[in-house]
């Protein structure tokens, strides 16, 4: 920040210590801890969120960054005034935060967006024509559907049943390709298993075979530091709502090569250096080099401010300390469902390989709607089910390539052999009590062992509970 700006621009709100080490850490303050819901009974319970997959509760300490921030909103780029120049500083030194965090090497570059999605459709846009993309097709649609455009050409890998497998799936692939520009596109952590993938050897076999890497943080950046430096990815991207920062912000971070040669992903203010009319009568364009070329129009300063809040913050907490209490919480959930024999754990690389807090699990007999809404109109506990934006993997596990309408409380198979139309998926992180894994444990068992309280039916594509009890 300018001597001026720094005098009145606010402080970022000071960490409070973690005072611990190990896995006896308590979880670190979110919003909505105290959130009380109605149950289908006409209770009310304190809301336990075990979605963090889809979106992370923000960190307490980042919605407070960003409301100390919010009275000196301003444009940034765009003004001469006080509150302009002051919102130019923090947003520029956001994008130095997140590239600490991130271990970006010198030379590389930060470009806000607005997710992991975002990230990957501007990266596609700017590979060379000709570029073979290869993804596996255990991937987020996000990292699947972006490189099905003109001038590039996409293979989808077989799903891997182990890491070594992943890597010489991946080895074949390149090796037959044919020369010229080659990306490949893999996921950190599994957003349906939670299952780390082998990032640092698949980059390994990529660059000896002349291509490529992006990871795709999204699910990983919560969990686990990621170092761009020592597992040597080209690129990597992620998303703020699920890095426990609130608002549309995402990161595409790395090489700078293939963004400066490109066309901007949006052509418009501040991707343009200069615009003057030509002797035709159009108009010629200098584009900017650098993270301004790909983020035309009035950027979202407050979203770059929470990521780099939530960045900030976790860093301080310790990622050590954080991955030890939440592999505490994964252990007591593996132990507990383990004791319920219906129901089957999802997984491609067996159960000792590590993972995240993402945990997905069909139940025999139950429908997998059904189930999840039970959890949340009895029990206060919300979980996602379906197919997570992952279609192809969720069906390899399922063992069935097509899925089919399914009514609400209709049982599904509870035959062995016989697969599930879709799945259910708890996930936590760092601010999940103890007592939200305990309650969850305890549901599931209930839901077992005496069924549903309530009656539920089909409304409007999702289950519901209906009017009267079970």
């Amino acid at each position: 920040m300018t001597a001026q700006s720094a005098a009145a621009a606010p402080a970022p709100v000071a960490a409070a210590p973690s005072g611990c080490a190990h896995a006896d850490c308590a979880p670190l303050p979110v919003l909505g801890q105290t959130v009380e819901v109605p149950l289908v009974s006409g209770e009310k319970v304190t809301y336990a969120a075990l979605d963090y997959a889809a979106s992370a509760p923000a960190l307490q300490r980042v919605w407070d960054d960003v409301a100390a921030y919010a009275p000196y909103y301003g444009s940034v780029h765009r003004g001469a005034g006080y509150l302009s120049q002051l919102s130019t500083d923090l947003f520029e030194q956001s994008r130095r935060t997140v590239a600490d965090f991130l271990d970006l090497p010198e030379g590389h570059q930060v470009v806000f967006t607005r997710s992991t999605t975002d990230s990957l459709n501007l990266l596609a846009a700017v590979l060379p024509a000709g570029t073979r993309v290869l993804a596996f097709e255990t991937e987020h649609h996000a990292s699947l559907l972006p490189w099905r455009r003109d001038g590039l050409t996409t293979t989808y890998l077989p799903a891997p049943r182990s890491p070594r497998q992943a890597v010489e799936t991946l080895v074949t692939a390149l090796q037959t390709a044919p020369e010229g520009p080659k990306l490949l596109c893999v996921t950190g952590a599994s957003n349906v298993t939670g299952e780390i993938w082998p990032i640092a050897e698949l980059t390994e076999a990529a660059h000896r075979h002349g291509a490529r890497v992006v990871l795709d943080a999204a699910q990983l950046a919560p969990h686990q530091r990621v170092s761009v430096r020592e597992l040597g990815v080209d690129w990597v991207a992620f998303s703020g709502h699920k890095l426990y920062a609130p608002f549309g912000a995402g990161v595409l971070a790395g090489r700078s090569d293939w963004l400066d040669a490109a066309e901007p992903y949006l052509a418009g203010g501040g991707a343009s250096r200069t615009v003057a009319r030509d002797d035709d009568g159009g108009v010629t364009v200098e584009w900017n080099s650098g993270p301004a070329r790909h983020e035309a129009g009035s950027p979202n300063v407050i979203g770059a401010y929470a990521v780099a809040s939530a960045c900030r913050a976790l860093a301080e907490a310790g990622f050590e300390a954080l991955e030890a209490r939440e592999q505490q919480l994964l252990a007591r959930l593996r132990a507990g469902l383990a004791e319920v024999p219906e129901v089957q754990v999802l997984g491609l690389f067996g159960d000792a390989h590590p993972t995240v807090g993402v945990l997905s699990f069909v139940v025999r007999g139950w429908n997998s709607s059904h189930f999840a809404a039970a959890l949340s109109a009895e029990y206060g506990i919300g979980v996602r089910d379906g197919l997570f934006c992952a279609h192809p993997l969720v069906r390899t596990l399922l063992g069935g390539t097509e899925d089919a309408p399914s009514e609400c409380g209709a049982p599904e198979p509870s035959l062995p052999g016989e697969r599930s139309l879709n799945a259910i998926r708890v996930s936590f992180g760092a601010g999940t009590p103890d007592e939200h894994i305990e309650r969850f444990l305890g549901a599931v068992r209930e839901l077992v062992t005496e069924g549903a309280r309530w009656s539920y039916r089909t409304e409007g594509g999702r289950c519901v509970p209906d009017n009267r009890r079970g």
